[in-house]
């Protein structure tokens, strides 16, 4: 009966062959101008998991409470000194949120107005005591600085204050060691033409590495999902407002992105990368495969034709059923052309075959059709479900997938291959080969493969189980990152903050209830040791504030007085060469 049917289809088809070609025509023109009007691909890649699934609703709820957290740039801002990096982050936090229309908020973190207000608040208590009475010993010292913020002001320092105390033995060169080497690395590169300086934020925090800081700026910024790279915009205004500022030349700072739209954009680029010279060089090697498989240029020609003009309606079909496509199921386009040749080449082959026999090209699609029915029907039946058993998956990006490109082969692909293709062939009427088509040089391997075919079967079998226990070796790889691109901006960045803990990037987000159930539950976890650092939103209410502000008020006290005097008027180079050789004479 299936045999029968695909007769009776191939010939309607062929003995309506133009009428068949001009309906296809008419499909393919309304199926693009289909695609045109409708075509979208969402970039968003939380929409490829099914939102139903228990983790996606926890989620969804973690982003629902702090919308803060989801679509975020991570600028990385990196300079020489601390105080180059946290004032350059501050300029251009201050003129990214200037901007609303390319971000919808911009946080400068630890530069932000909070934090230079409330900073010395979030100090362990012991650390604040510590830092208080360093700065309250370097009273006169810090006097001399800001009374003369120059570098006269400094050689007169070294050459002037701490002479005496160096002579009595209150100050030893031990101690001085880190000043002196770090005011020796500022002149070095100041000689070498690099930009450079001296940064009392490290010396005060002896903690603090030497080298180049950095400082973060966090920046949500207004996606475009409709585009393959919803961030990009955002990502040049963020650009292109650094090099405005010249960060570079007043500060010597760089600025790296990073973050999840930078990385899933340069995710995005690297697919678009090239896309042009791929699609153009798949087209000359799908010609290519038709050629040495038809030999014809017109059978080729039907081939190529039915194949892209399915393509097209296949696309319409998708666009229909799920609305928008993604990063997976775009990939439909390279399995109904890889399969789609596969069917067209085996008709062909088919045909060529029957019409040495045959000398009409209707006698000869008759006979075809006898012979293709069970085959390809059996292979677009097998092929579709294959795909459509993707379709249970929470994994909504594969479901997509699987359901487009099983549309595609059993209700176009196949369809098309029994109907427009034999109109094709016979309008255009291909010339019947020489001879039976194949490579006649192969057919000693041919022969070979039948006359041991045991020996073969086996032997694939004995290689099959021989490799089975390799299997307790797979290890499979569960870190996402390791799928991106390392040589991107945004992965080069995040690798330099590998390690740090400026950012967090291996972390589990847990939501509670209350504050108090936070609190309870982070201690708990802190207790595990898998478990590096707990914060909540506890973490950012500093404790025993009343304590710390008695030490903070004290300080001041004793130092705001210094710091608010009026400076000494600017140094000549004649008064900073003499000072200069003061210091190196001392």
């Amino acid at each position: 009966m299936l045999t029968k049917f695909v007769c009776q289809l191939i010939a309607t088809s062929v003995r309506f062959a133009w009428l068949m070609i001009v309906a296809f025509v008419v499909l393919v023109v309304l199926s693009a101008l289909y695609v045109s009007r409708h075509f979208a691909i969402s970039t968003d890649v939380s929409h490829l998991i099914n939102p139903g699934t228990a983790w996606a609703q926890r989620s969804a709820a973690i982003d629902t409470a702090f919308p803060q957290r989801g679509d975020t740039t991570l600028v990385v801002v990196r300079a020489p000194i601390p105080e180059f990096a946290n004032q350059a982050a501050s300029e251009l936090a201050a003129a990214l949120a200037a901007q609303p229309a390319m971000f919808h908020s911009v946080n400068a973190g630890a530069n932000s107005e909070f934090f230079k207000r409330n900073g010395l608040l979030f100090l362990p208590s012991e650390q604040l005591t510590t830092l208080a009475r360093q700065l309250s010993d370097g009273r006169p010292l810090l006097n001399a600085l800001a009374h003369d913020p120059s570098l006269r002001g400094l050689s007169n320092l070294l050459s002037v204050t701490l002479l005496t105390p160096l002579q009595t033995g209150q100050v030893t060169l031990a101690g001085m060691a880190p000043l002196l080497a770090r005011s020796a690395d500022t002149v070095e590169a100041a000689l070498a033409g690099r930009k450079g300086g001296l940064s009392w934020q490290a010396l005060a925090d002896t903690g603090s590495p030497a080298g180049p800081a950095n400082a973060l700026v966090v920046v949500t910024p207004v996606m475009h999902y409709n585009e393959l790279q919803p961030g990009a915009a955002s990502s040049q205004a963020i650009r292109d407002t650094a090099a405005r500022l010249q960060l570079a030349s007043r500060y010597g700072a760089t600025i790296g992105l990073t973050g999840s739209v930078p990385l899933s954009d340069d995710e995005f680029a690297s697919v678009q990368e090239g896309a042009a010279l791929g699609g153009a060089v798949t087209v000359v090697f799908v010609l290519l495969i038709l050629w040495f498989a038809l030999r014809t240029a017109k059978m080729v020609l039907a081939v190529f034709l039915t194949i892209m003009g399915g393509l097209l309606v296949t696309a319409a079909l998708g666009l229909l059923m799920v609305g928008a496509l993604n990063i997976i199921s775009v990939a439909f386009a390279i399995l109904f052309i890889g399969l789609g040749v596969d069917f067209g080449i085996q008709f062909g082959m088919r045909f060529r075959a029957r019409r040495l026999a045959e000398c009409d090209t209707y006698c000869a699609l008759m006979a075809v059709s006898r012979s293709v029915a069970l085959p390809l029907t059996l292979a677009a039946v097998a092929t579709s479900i294959g795909f459509f058993a993707f379709l249970p998956t929470d994994y909504r990006g594969v479901a997509e997938l699987g359901l487009i490109a099983g549309v595609g082969i059993l209700v176009v692909a196949f369809p098309s291959c029994l109907t427009v293709l034999p109109a094709l062939i016979c309008a255009l009427n291909p010339p019947g080969a020489a001879s039976m088509p194949g490579y006649h040089w192969l057919a000693p391997v041919d022969r070979t493969f039948q006359k041991h075919r045991k020996v073969l079967l086996f032997g694939t079998i004995a290689l099959v189980l021989a490799g089975i226990p390799l299997l307790w070796h797979l290890r499979f790889d569960f870190n996402p990152l390791h799928l991106k691109d390392p040589n991107s901006e945004s992965m080069q960045t995040l690798s330099a903050l590998a390690g740090s803990d400026e950012v967090g990037i291996d972390n589990v987000q847990v939501l509670s209830p209350n504050l108090t159930q936070a609190k309870a539950l982070g201690e708990r976890l802190e207790d595990l040791p898998e478990v590096a650092k707990v914060m909540s939103a506890t973490s950012f209410v500093p404790d025993h504030q009343p304590e710390k502000m008695n030490t903070i008020a004290s300080l001041a006290d004793r130092l705001l007085p210094v710091l608010r005097q009026t400076p000494a008027p600017p140094a000549s180079d004649a008064q900073r060469v003499a000072a200069l050789r003061a210091a190196a004479q001392a």
